[in-house]
């Protein structure tokens, strides 16, 4: 099962009570107070495991909660400290306050291994508070409490392309002919149900990665359909590619400006995001309708067409559709994931493309 939000109750260990002892001896007259510490709480860790990918291990959990610090012991025994407790994370997630929204974490670097909540401190034994007024101290401090809070573990899917588009427009089909990954594929729409990651390489040396989410509908963005849950997992791309079906029974231009408004209206960094055009399904149409269908697209959002439609390269960043300002595409191509027409050369421009983005983001 896909699980990539869970909430529960974390709470790290509280520190354990000083002690309030005092020396008793044979043939000691004054042996004066002896009371330890207490121990400290144990603390919340999150480690980043890259052999995860899921936040499965945390469901049906209520409440995870570091180990108490003992009390101190008279003879200045100090009180053991409480155990901590790790959380394991799959790269990418997010912890939140519950109460607050408050973005605790952003766990993006894989190993890391970053403390949450720290216990609570360990009370002072009385010993602590013997001076020339007071030489039999009966008092000693209690523990310090740890930190409690509902917390909220958010995993948003890290990759470099992002995939958008109606359900069955062939999504599934491209990052299973370009990677490795084999993704349910079938003549029906909502086929995906959950996110999906896959490794493309363009070089011997170079990949990068692509992530494909159920289909967005309109109305995605109030909730309708399965693309707004899982929205959030392409949030952290750096390039999306729209793809938009030639043979549908949406039409093309209304394809392409639902989806920019639904990304939009989830989030303004997500609706202003680098992004290119793949028209997909052109082998389902005969080799002049399908010039004529892309040109009727192109002329409808603003854009024309070069001679042979293989590639298009705007000049403008923005374009207009109405009254709505959209950014304008980096390219535009016409594939057939299934007949392969133009999915190589779609691997070599998305690569440089995503190479352009990570060198723009280092400056």
């Amino acid at each position: 099962m896909f699980v990539d939000r869970v909430e529960l109750t974390v709470s790290s260990g509280k520190g354990g009570a000083g002690a309030v002892s005092f020396w008793t001896e044979k043939f000691v007259a004054q042996g004066g107070p002896d009371g330890g510490d207490g121990g400290r709480g144990g603390s919340v860790y999150i480690q980043v495991d890259n052999n995860t990918d899921t936040l499965t291990a945390l469901r049906g959990k209520h409440h995870i909660k570091a180990k108490n610090g003992r009390p101190g012991e008279g003879r200045k025994k100090y009180g053991k400290s409480g155990e901590d407790v790790t959380i394991s994370v799959p790269p990418g997630t997010q912890i939140f306050d519950v109460e607050t929204g408050e973005l605790l974490l952003d766990l993006t670097e894989v190993g890391a291994n970053i403390k949450l909540f720290e216990g609570g401190k360990g009370g002072l034994g009385n010993m602590h508070f013997k001076n020339s007024s007071n030489q039999r101290p009966t008092y000693a401090q209690p523990g310090l409490p740890g930190i409690t809070k509902q917390v909220r573990f958010e995993m948003k899917l890290i990759a470099d392309v992002g995939l958008v588009g109606y359900p069955n427009v062939g999504k599934s089909t491209l990052i299973s002919v370009l990677s490795n990954a084999r993704p349910e594929i079938a003549n029906y729409e909502f086929t995906t149900l959950v996110p999906k990651l896959g490794v493309i390489e363009y070089s011997d040396y170079e990949s990068f990665v692509m992530a494909d989410i159920p289909g967005i509908i309109e109305g995605a963005s109030e909730g309708r359909g399965l693309g707004h849950e899982f929205l959030r997992h392409i949030e952290r791309t750096g390039t999306l590619l729209f793809m938009i079906d030639a043979s549908n029974y949406r039409a093309m231009d209304y394809q392409y400006v639902t989806l920019q408004e639904e990304l939009d209206k989830y989030s303004n960094v997500l609706g202003r995001k680098a992004f290119g055009i793949a028209i997909t399904k052109i082998d389902a149409l005969g080799h002049d309708e399908t010039n004529e269908v892309i040109k009727e697209f192109l002329d409808t959002i603003g854009l024309k067409p070069n001679d042979n439609l293989a590639m298009y390269h705007p000049n403008s960043k923005y374009l207009s559709y109405g009254n709505i300002e959209i950014d304008a595409p980096r390219f535009v191509l016409p594939i057939s994931s299934v007949s392969h027409i133009n999915t190589e050369p779609l691997r070599y421009i998305l690569g440089d493309f995503v190479k352009q983005q990570k060198s723009q983001s280092e400056q």
